[in-house]
């Protein structure tokens, strides 16, 4: 399907050309997210939760529960995850159980026709910080599977 959508897309003599420049904008940004990358980023040990990376770069500090709808930086609200699992992880096509096990939705197959290096990662044990009070917080973990999960 997706050669067929791109086959529409892209001019049959190969050049495209977009209108570009900037514009001003006003953005909201979130006070203390900077400090809260680094804190979750020190809390695992500089590497993803899930997949175990150390590309610094590619490594995000990600919410379980948004930001936006708790409005604060906890810590136990946070896992420090590459930046493709994360992206799937707020989309609902990752979570991890109360347990600390990771889920990868089969819908990824569906909705991707793709999908399985993020299949491959279902049933893995995630990768906590060895202080139990920075560990994710169960009940927030709850939250995502009921709440964002595509099960």
């Amino acid at each position: 399907m997706a050669t067929r959508l791109q086959a529409r897309r892209v001019p049959a003599s190969g050049q495209l050309e977009l209108p570009g420049g900037y514009r001003d904008a006003e953005t909201r940004q979130r006070i203390g997210q900077g400090i809260f990358r680094v804190l979750v980023t020190d809390a695992y040990g500089r590497a993803c939760a899930i997949t175990r990376e150390k590309a610094l770069p590619a490594l995000e500090a990600a919410h379980i529960k948004p930001f936006s709808e708790v409005e604060t930086h906890d810590l136990r609200n946070g896992l420090l995850l590459r930046s493709d699992v994360h992206r799937l992880f707020d989309a609902g096509y990752i979570t991890v159980t109360p347990e600390y096990r990771v889920e990868a939705s089969h819908r990824m197959r569906d909705d991707f026709n793709d999908g399985e290096n993020y299949l491959r990662l279902h049933g893995s044990v995630l990768i906590v910080p060895g202080r139990e009070d920075l560990r994710p917080d169960p009940e927030l973990l709850r939250w995502h599977n009921e709440n964002r999960f595509r099960g």
